[in-house]
């Protein structure tokens, strides 16, 4: 199980810091374009993100997605 995460680039990177990297490179808006989930779009912050994320399988594998996708996908 522990080379499994070794593997896992996501290892080790909460929720939080992914969607925070998202939203400093892309901005609420294109973020909202990108994944098209009212959280991103209506009145946007980190923390009614993070509370519908993680609630939520779908929405937080598709914000796991596109980080993985990001360029300049620096560490956190």
């Amino acid at each position: 199980m522990a080379s499994e995460q070794q593997n896992n680039p996501l290892h080790g990177k909460t929720l939080e810091a992914i969607l925070t990297h998202l939203v400093e490179f892309y901005g609420w808006e294109r973020l909202g374009q990108q994944i098209r989930i009212n959280c991103f779009i209506s009145d946007p912050s980190i923390k009614s993100s993070l509370k519908f994320l993680r609630k939520t399988e779908w929405a937080r594998k598709k914000v796991e997605e596109l980080y993985l996708l990001t360029p300049a996908n620096n560490p956190l």
